[in-house]
């Protein structure tokens, strides 16, 4: 039995629900009583892709007869195929207006990994790529350690003793269209890939927008001079339903308890054998 399926219809009560705070408070979705138009989509984005075509959200039935691979589209027309009335390529057209530049980088490194490895091969690199532009999400933080602790899965410690840090100086922002897609009907397990970026304390004053520009500008930094989705190492897995305001139930400290959705960190047999030794 599947787990997930999408609401077939435009629900725009979605939009006051926490997880989608951002694209109310940038784009008002709310006040749209149906899908909103390709018109109002390519109106909210003026960006050219790397080869100076202008990125077009484009109906997916005028592309019908197209026999080049998506990614090829997008970095040769500028055209991105989307279907209508669809959550996933909906808000794949979101993340395209918020982080163009970083979404126009990860279509280049994927047209560079086919032109390696060709269509059928899948390098580690393009399944990384594939992965955040899926589930990525992005956390804003002051201080590295907030990454650790969160690779170390302290989940009860960063989540819940440290909730009223959250949506302050810990800032999430979805990055993968399909954590939004599966957001509209979330389930216990849902889980996003998570990349760090530690920002100047003048980040926390900026409009949205300028925050998402600022970390649009970070991300492209992080993936081509850091390496950072050259495989899915940098990544690591968050528990989505565990942000505070992101779940009814998460305000109760016992949420955590479920180590089937909040897992324990794996330990290596390195790490296992160093803990032996100490006890000897």
């Amino acid at each position: 039995m599947k787990k997930f399926t999408a609401p077939e219809n435009w629900h725009s009560q979605l939009f006051s629900q926490a997880p989608f705070a951002h694209l109310q408070a940038l784009l008002n979705l709310q006040a749209f009583t149906s899908w909103p138009s390709f018109d109002w989509l390519n109106a909210q984005l003026s960006h050219n892709n790397s080869e100076g075509k202008n990125v077009v959200f484009t109906p997916n039935v005028l592309l019908e007869n197209e026999t080049r691979y998506y990614e090829e589209v997008i970095a040769q027309t500028g055209q991105v195929p989307t279907r209508e009335e669809n959550w996933h390529d909906f808000f794949g057209a979101m993340i395209w207006c918020l982080f163009p530049k970083t979404k126009t980088l990860l279509n280049l490194l994927h047209i560079d990994e086919i032109k390696q490895h060709g269509l059928k091969q899948r390098s580690r690199k393009r399944n990384a790529l594939t992965l955040f532009d899926e589930c990525g999400l992005i956390l804003a933080i002051p201080d590295i350690k907030w990454r650790e602790k969160l690779r170390e899965h302290q989940w009860t410690e960063v989540f819940y003793e440290h909730r009223n840090l959250w949506h302050n100086e810990l800032r999430p922002f979805v990055f993968g269209h399909a954590n939004y897609e599966m957001l509209t009907n979330p389930f216990i397990g849902l889980t996003g890939k998570l990349l760090c970026i530690v920002v100047e304390e003048s980040f926390y004053d900026l409009p949205l927008a300028a925050q998402y520009s600022y970390l649009d500008n970070h991300l492209v930094e992080m993936i081509q001079e850091h390496s950072v989705l050259d495989d899915n190492k940098q990544m690591s897995p968050l528990p989505l339903l565990g942000i505070p305001n992101w779940h009814f139930d998460n305000q109760n400290e016992a949420f955590y308890t479920n180590q089937d959705y909040f897992r324990p960190k794996r330990r290596s047999a390195n790490d296992r054998g160093k803990r032996a030794e100490k006890t000897l």
